[in-house]
């Protein structure tokens, strides 16, 4: 990542990140499309190659909305005891439905964080 020359204002990186807006100025778009970071900024020109968030964000979908999912199974299942089949209609789409939703999320807060801590490769100094 590139040393950043100009003065911008502090964004906050979560709340950046939550609303899917560039980390550098907080107005430009992250995503170009669902879950696809796009070139650069088009506000400020920030350019976000350096944006890679990897598996980060999944491991952490799976773990909160799993923890939630099989959670409310278990508390169905022990208190009412209802058919297998109402299981599946009820927890496989509001699987999908809230893993969709925090992916975007979390993949935002993540590389807007990644941006605030200049998070980068690790790289062996080289002498001059």
């Amino acid at each position: 990542m590139s040393e950043d020359k100009a003065i911008w204002p502090p964004i906050d990186p979560i709340q950046a990140g939550l609303k899917g807006r560039c980390p550098r100025c907080g107005e430009g778009r992250l995503f170009s499309g669902f879950l696809t970071v796009g070139k650069r900024c088009y506000s400020c020109g920030l350019d976000y190659s350096y944006a890679d968030a990897g598996d980060g964000p999944a491991v952490f979908v799976i773990l909160i909305i799993g923890f939630i999912v099989v959670g409310l199974a278990l508390w169905l299942e022990v208190t009412f005891a209802p058919p297998l089949w109402l299981h599946f209609l009820l927890w496989i789409p509001l699987a999908m439905v809230l893993c969709l939703a925090a992916l975007r999320l979390i993949k935002g807060v993540l590389l807007t964080l990644q941006y605030r801590n200049k998070a980068a490769e690790g790289r062996l100094d080289q002498p001059r």
